[in-house]
């Protein structure tokens, strides 16, 4: 079992409109509403492809409600942290050519004791599981350095899908995984990363830094895990429809592959390849996994430049 914690969750809505102009109206041509957040993501992504993942989530108030109402429909055993804010909502904006404009609140304050009743949760929720999952933003309230706490605490291997301030802690405490996209990896280590033998330079950096693997999610470009036996490189062809959620399937994917080499690397690609050809935050199936093969490079081409905006 996978144990995920969303310390920011949200209900999602998913707008697809045929062009997006600034200051224009726009009739949507297809909306969707789901449970939000990266660590729900990976917990739907896992169940979704029959294994078991169990989701601690703080929620509160009306949104908070509809937030683990739409959780009932997945197979996902969730542990409901009540809290008195609502959930936040985060609005995705979807052109045909997938490119995604997204809206999103700041989401609920915890309080000091509601931080506590979140970590105890954790705590009380790791008993035989595999993996635990510290994903997403931070709410007002919550340290930069709650997910380190965690890793610190917990007797299980730990990773950690978030950035700025909140990576740079989790990174000093040690997690056995971490997965920044590409934005999130140059941010870390405050430079621009054109090449992927520059992001490999950097995941290693974060290596020394405690970090045990490094799976740099890169849009088009595939996926590159750097640990302590070496790099290696995946990617798999897509018709992209739509980004949103595509990074948290691909660490579901990689976590569900055993989370270590090569090979659960090709897994996570071929999961977030799925991902990304779904509508909304759409989590794949086997068959759409099965249906985007990745190739795994025996070596990373340092030289090859890496698409922006990917």
């Amino acid at each position: 079992m996978i144990v995920t914690v969303t310390a920011n969750p949200s209900v999602d809505r998913t707008v697809e409109v045929p062009t997006l102009v600034r200051g224009g109206l726009h009739r949507a041509s297809q909306v969707r509403v789901q449970p939000g957040g990266k660590g729900i993501n990976v917990a739907r992504a896992l169940v979704r492809n029959g294994h078991k993942a169990r989701a601690v989530v703080p929620a509160g108030g009306h949104e908070g409600a509809q937030l683990i109402g739409l959780l009932t429909d997945y197979s996902i055993d969730v542990v409901h942290v009540p809290v008195a804010d609502p959930v936040r909502s985060n609005i995705s904006v979807v052109e045909p050519d997938a490119t995604v404009t997204k809206l999103n609140e700041a989401g609920a304050r915890l309080s000091p004791a509601e931080v506590r009743a979140l970590r105890d949760a954790v705590l009380d929720s790791v008993a035989g599981a595999s993996w635990v999952v510290a994903a997403g933003s931070l709410p007002p309230g919550v340290a930069a350095d709650f997910y380190a706490g965690l890793v610190r605490m917990l007797g299980v291997e730990v990773a950690v899908d978030t950035s700025g301030p909140a990576l740079r802690a989790a990174v000093a405490a040690g997690p056995a995984l971490v997965k920044p996209n590409h934005e999130e990896l140059e941010e870390a280590v405050d430079r621009p990363l054109r090449t992927l033998g520059e992001v490999v330079a950097a995941a290693r950096e974060l290596r020394a830094a405690g970090a045990g693997a490094v799976l740099a999610s890169l849009g088009r470009d595939g996926a590159l895990l750097v640990d302590g036996d070496g790099a290696w490189h995946a990617e798999a062809e897509a018709e992209a429809a739509s980004s949103v959620g595509a990074g948290d399937a691909m660490l579901a994917g990689f976590l569900a592959a055993g989370g270590h080499g090569p090979d659960a690397l090709r897994a996570a690609v071929a999961w977030g390849a799925a991902a990304v050809s779904l509508p909304g935050s759409t989590m794949p199936t086997p068959e759409d996994v099965a249906a985007h093969p990745a190739r795994l490079h025996a070596s990373v081409n340092a030289d090859r430049g890496i698409t922006r905006g990917s």
